[in-house]
């Protein structure tokens, strides 16, 4: 598989599996591939609506930089198909 083709593929994954969460800001963060596993390793960053912070003062209000979440999607290079979804420790703990 081509490497855009791998990262369109993960995107469209999780935004379709995750759509009942009303995911947002997803994106791709890093993608590697391991090759005793013939599989590719993408990382997709998402907010979901959890990860607003209300200010106490104004309700109505949305931080400008919500919190992310980190997904390695796991896509086997022969057949395209996901292998699985394993979840990814933010950078910052």
């Amino acid at each position: 598989m081509e490497v855009k083709e791998v990262v369109k593929e993960a995107i469209q994954y999780v935004s379709d599996i995750f759509a009942h969460e009303s995911s947002s800001n997803i994106g791709l963060e890093e993608i590697t591939f391991d090759d005793p596993a013939n599989v590719w390793n993408v990382t997709i960053g998402f907010s979901g609506p959890w990860d607003y912070e209300t200010p106490s003062a104004s309700p109505g209000l949305q931080p400008q930089n919500p919190r992310r979440e980190y997904k390695i999607v796991r896509i086997d290079d022969a057949t395209g198909k996901v292998k699985e979804i394993k979840i990814r420790e933010s950078a910052n703990g």
